[in-house]
């Protein structure tokens, strides 16, 4: 188990109890996530506020809000991977009685359905819930035209609950329990609050006071927030997003969740926010981070993975509104006491001379590419985000799939002689090959008769 420096914890825990006291939270707790396991938790204030009252605590259960939405996003992926479904879907193949079935399940997964953010009726957040028949008959209603823009839809994902409940023939929650938490471990992770929990709590904004925010079942509403959790099991959830899955997704699957698709574009501002499959995707700088914020009445919450070292944060706090980016600092105060072990020492490896005839340089046309062997048997043509470079994962049968770049997931496959020497690099329709335009190889439209002349 990896420890962290004392001086490192007194950090950690001190940026905590500021933000408990300077945002005015009754509590707050939070834990950090690295190589899979929690390296440090943290908690602030009493669960009622008050002084004196019950301490909180890294295993006390707080509201998660919508980081319900990446279970339920999970689980309709294992939906998918079972054969199940299909992403490109109708929603209304699955669910008939839906006015907007023609709505895809990518579309719900990435909130680019067009359909309406929250339900028609009460405020859903702090009234008993409605049945599925009464949702689905009064709250679909499309705000814009689907795959065309991003808008959050909460009810979107009321959708996808039913949608795995359906498939699944049993509540969506319960679906949830047995394949993702009991797996992962997740005790403290439930539908309803399991003591010891905390109370709900709104904190009057000009004076030093408390009122109630109430506990309810969103029924139909549930899986867009209905979960509660501790600071400690949704810190397994955290490592599962760093890469931890255990049996329960498979990695390209989760690989597959991470790809930003719909960009939250405001005007006059530059992208920081995505959304992918049910996660949230930020551009930090270029440092890539996933995850996702909950907020319901009396709690917030907020999970963050940086997705290149694989340090995860949870934060989860009783108040309706208040709390700051902390998981961001917390995550950078972990980075900077406690550095992460640097690459490996490199070394040579023997196994890439059986590849050492695709090195060097290749041309499409006249544009020049430059192909270098990776150690994981990946390739790479030319630098991935410029023009048309690439990377290229092994697929095992002698092709390679593109996984990042202008040609990411499109097959790359080798062109050879009657010698068995390649000639020509084959990706997407076109041909590369060892210098421009090469006679002694077939490329598309033929050659100029004259040559280069």
């Amino acid at each position: 188990m990896t420890r962290l420096d004392p001086a490192t914890v007194r950090a950690l825990d001190a940026r905590l109890a500021r933000e408990q006291s300077a945002q005015r939270l009754p509590s707050v707790t939070a834990a950090l996530v690295r190589g899979g396991e929690v390296v440090w938790a943290g908690a602030a204030g009493t669960l009622d506020g008050r002084a004196g009252g019950p301490p909180a605590a890294a295993d006390v259960q707080y509201r998660i809000g919508s980081i319900t939405k990446t279970f339920v996003a999970v689980a309709v992926l294992r939906l998918r991977d079972a054969g199940q479904l299909d992403l490109a879907d109708r929603v209304g193949d699955h669910l008939p009685e839906l006015p907007c079935g023609h709505v895809t399940v990518a579309q719900l997964l990435t909130h680019t359905s067009g359909l309406q953010a929250e339900n028609d009726g009460d405020w859903w957040e702090r009234t008993a819930g409605v049945s599925w028949a009464e949702l689905a008959a009064s709250s679909t209603a499309l705000r814009s035209a689907p795959g065309t823009r991003f808008h959050y839809s909460n009810v979107g994902y009321a959708v996808l609950g039913e949608l795995v409940a359906r498939l699944s023939g049993r509540p969506w929650h319960e679906v949830v329990r047995d394949e993702l938490l009991v797996p992962l471990g997740m005790t403290r992770t439930t539908l309803r609050p399991e003591a010891p929990a905390a109370p709900g709590l709104a904190v009057h904004p000009f004076a030093d006071l408390v009122h109630a925010e109430p506990e309810h079942d969103g029924v139909a509403m549930a899986p867009a927030g209905q979960l509660w959790s501790s600071a400690r099991d949704l810190a397994r959830w955290a490592a599962f997003l760093a890469g931890h899955t255990g049996d329960v997704l498979a990695e390209g699957t989760l690989r597959e969740m991470l790809v930003p698709v719909a960009v939250n574009d405001l005007p006059e501002l530059p992208w920081t926010t995505a959304h992918a499959l049910g996660w949230q995707v930020w551009n930090a700088g270029g440092r890539r981070f996933a995850g996702h914020g909950g907020s319901m009445p009396g709690f917030l919450a907020n999970l963050r993975v940086d997705l290149t070292s694989g340090d995860g944060v949870v934060v989860l706090a009783n108040a309706t509104s208040g709390l700051t980016p902390v998981g961001g600092e917390l995550l950078d105060l972990l980075a900077e006491h406690e550095p992460a072990a640097g690459a490996p020492a490199w070394t040579a490896d023997p196994a890439q001379a059986e590849r050492l005839d695709l090195v060097g340089d290749w041309f499409w046309g006249t544009y020049p590419f430059r192909l270098v062997l990776e150690p994981d048997g990946a390739l790479r043509l030319g630098e991935p985000g410029q023009g048309r470079g690439a990377r290229f994962r092994p697929t095992g049968d002698g092709t390679w799939t593109g996984e990042a770049g202008y040609y990411s997931g499109e097959p790359l496959t080798l062109r050879h002689d009657d010698s068995g020497a390649v000639v020509a690099l084959e990706v997407a329709s076109f041909v590369l090959t060892r210098t421009p335009y090469d006679r002694a190889t077939d490329v598309p439209g033929g050659h100029d008769d004259a040559g280069w002349h």
